[in-house]
């Protein structure tokens, strides 16, 4: 009988610690000045990725890409290595976690790296910077929030030498392919 009133009180505690560990009191991102529409909530995971860098030609030149060829972001709102796209802002723009230390593919190793997310995860890093993907690119090559404006800060293409490419990909309405690589 007082093992089973010992289960059932640490259950209860089980219980309630998970609960108050649910809630979300990340802040670091503000209303966005140009916002894109909210992602599906069934479609890009909010984290995920392989820990994996390449570079990839782009309509805006030599980009980063992750394992699965998809585009890889930097927030200009980011202090260094340190994150500040928590909550909503890490739904539209998840970050590129990994578990281990990042392999590369032709780029400068010393420049790849990792640095810790307050939601205990690792995120992949690049010349300092943390790096994400855009939940509204469909698919690899995509860049679709170059130039963006979201979450208090601008969002960037990153090229090989680990600077952000500013200038905005070209539409499709002008003459651009709209997105994709360049072989």
């Amino acid at each position: 009988m007082n093992r089973a009133a010992i289960i059932a009180a640490t259950a209860t505690a089980v219980a309630a610690f998970a609960a108050g560990c649910g809630s979300s009191g990340a802040t670091g991102s503000s209303s966005p000045a140009k916002s894109p529409s909210p992602p599906p909530s069934s479609s890009t995971p909010a984290t995920g990725g392989s820990g994996i860098l390449q570079s990839h030609g782009s309509p805006v030149g030599q980009i980063l890409v992750d394992g699965s060829g998809r585009t890889l972001y930097l927030f200009k709102a980011d202090s260094g290595t340190t994150s500040h796209c928590y909550g909503s802002c890490a739904q539209a723009w998840p970050p590129d976690i990994t578990t281990g230390h990042p392999s590369n593919h032709g780029l400068k190793a010393t420049m790849v790296g990792t640095a810790p997310r307050h939601d205990h995860t690792t995120q992949v890093t690049y010349n300092g910077h943390p790096l994400y993907r855009f939940s509204q690119d469909a698919g690899p090559g995509d860049t679709t929030g170059q130039s963006s404006t979201a979450f208090g800060g601008a969002w960037y293409v990153v090229s090989p030498s680990g600077t952000p490419i500013t200038s905005p990909a070209p539409s499709p309405s002008s003459g651009g392919s709209g997105g994709g690589y360049t072989y």
